[in-house]
């Protein structure tokens, strides 16, 4: 896959900036004042992995940590705003792809000959702000990416339930736009602007909006599914081929690299619930997702030093610190400083090249399966959740081909544990939990709205008095509350406390 260097946004920045009041002979006749606006794109695919998901993946128990400090937040239900600021920061950064995505946007709508560059931005940005919205309520939008084509510096905050309103108008006509006889943007990095996979992209993507309306408004989560499940408007993913996803490599690592590879990596370990649910289904991913070190801090333990064993995998319990986890009954113990529970494999799904995947084939298969179950579309629930099962357990072939998962143990697992209609939606929904690890935005998202898997509520002491069971949304980072005050404190008003226990509209 094609990556997109981050020196080409300095490049971009230079190239499209200019001074008024120059004269003609001050311009460099060989100096280029614009850039193709397919660069601002793949610009704003590439820059969309740089949220981090160590938070997130910590409230949905697939990783924890007992420690304070830098690493804290979803572990111990308390606000830590280097954490929580990551996705608003990041997604809303001047180099991020909300800006971009704006720029392209505002560049490509009358221009007939990229009109499917455009309605790709419009796709994409419905993911992004799908993730804002999610992980935060009310968030700026239809002024957001606007400081240089408008001059809007402090952007007002939408109401989240209009944010999604526009999102699903966005994806229904943006996909349906999409025409293949039109200019095709090989620059995608996705899918070198192939119009079909984005079809099937943005119908999945408004799937993925449909179901969140599950509990709140049934009537509109079928009529968008029923939108968006229509062959005749290009269907869903039909294969891990069709994935949306970066990959990384030696130079660009993935951004959560640093976490399980850097300096902190001795403090994080694997959530027990995440852990005890892939031992006990005798699960053949545990195997390639986690594993013990004989020496924790060691970015890559060297050969006969790793346990990858899945009957020796221990999972950190929930709700305690670095003093009180030594009282845990079974406590296994410690290595120096660290803890002899299991961790992320730093040679598979923990590598500094391993890809960021987006939306797959192997979630978009699980939702549908529950979109059938609910009677909002056609098909065979225990085929299309078997089809999401072995996806997931195809694509973690992508992170290495040591991770290579054959089919006859894909096929075995589902023999052992086989599908049964009566807990459906359980089932579905815990294997979209899996299928989500390393994108914690999407598993927190979904165990919101589906309440699966069901997980033991963290106690922790010392937690936010907001949060009644799990963390409900992120808060806005402390700068944002201070520099854009006066709108910050008008989306307060609306939507409820800027408190880790404030729910998201669509969270029943």
């Amino acid at each position: 896959m094609t990556h997109l260097p981050k020196y080409l946004i300095l490049l971009t920045l230079l190239a499209t900036s200019c001074d008024k009041g120059f004269e003609e002979v001050n311009v460099n006749p060989v100096q280029a004042t614009s850039l193709d606006p397919i660069y601002f794109f793949s610009n704003a695919e590439f820059s969309s992995a740089i949220a981090t998901h160590n938070y997130q993946m910590q409230i949905v128990q697939q990783i924890n940590t007992p420690f304070t400090g830098v690493v804290e937040g979803g572990n111990h239900n308390v606000v830590s705003d280097p954490n929580s600021n990551a996705n608003f920061n990041s997604l809303y950064l001047q180099n991020g792809p909300v800006n971009l995505l704006t720029t392209v946007i505002s560049q490509t709508k009358d221009d007939a000959a990229r009109s499917n560059l455009y309605n790709m931005s419009r796709i994409w940005k419905a993911y992004v702000f799908m993730v804002l919205v999610d992980t935060y309520g009310d968030v700026p939008y239809f002024q957001a990416g606007k400081a240089f084509l408008e001059g809007i510096n402090l952007p007002k905050y939408d109401d989240q339930k209009l944010i999604y309103e526009d999102i699903l108008k966005e994806l229904t006509e943006g996909t349906k736009a999409l025409d293949a006889t039109k200019p095709i943007e090989s620059g995608d990095l996705f899918f070198k602007g192939n119009i079909a996979q984005w079809k099937k992209l943005g119908n999945s993507l408004l799937l993925r909006a449909a179901m969140r309306y599950t509990k709140l408004d049934p009537a509109k989560a079928k009529q968008f599914v029923t939108i968006a499940v229509d062959p005749a408007n290009g269907g869903l993913q039909d294969s891990n081929a069709d994935n949306a996803y970066i990959a990384f490599n030696s130079t660009f690592n993935h951004p959560l690299a640093g976490y399980f590879q850097g300096t902190e990596r001795g403090n994080v370990y694997m959530g027990k619930a995440f852990i005890d649910y892939l031992k006990t289904t005798a699960d053949p991913r545990l195997k390639v997702i986690a594993v013990k070190y004989e020496a924790p801090g060691n970015p890559i333990a060297t050969a006969g030093a790793e346990d990858t064993n899945p009957a020796n995998q221990e999972g950190m319990p929930y709700g305690y610190n670095e003093s009180t986890i030594t009282g845990v009954a079974g406590f296994p113990g410690k290595i120096g400083s660290a803890f002899k529970y299991s961790q992320i494999n730093r040679r598979t799904v923990g590598k500094i090249d391993a890809p960021e995947f987006f939306i797959t084939y192997s979630q978009t298969s699980l939702l549908l399966a529950e979109a059938v179950q609910r009677g909002w579309a056609t098909g065979n629930v225990k085929a299309l959740y078997e089809a999401g099962v072995k996806a997931h357990m195809a694509q973690m072939a992508t992170y290495d081909v040591s991770a290579t998962i054959p089919e006859a143990a894909q096929n075995a697992y589902l023999t052992a544990n086989p599908f049964v209609p009566a807990k459906a939606l359980e089932q579905i929904n815990s294997q979209y939990w899996v299928s989500s690890f390393l994108n914690g935005s999407e598993a927190w998202a979904n165990f919101r709205r589906s309440g699966f898997p069901v997980l033991p509520i963290n106690m922790y002491p010392g937690k936010d008095p907001s949060v009644k069971d799990f963390i409900r949304r992120l808060v806005y980072p402390v700068r944002e509350r201070s520099v854009n005050e006066a709108n910050y404190k008008e989306a307060v008003a609306r939507m409820g406390p800027d408190e880790l226990g404030t729910p998201i509209f669509w969270d029943k």
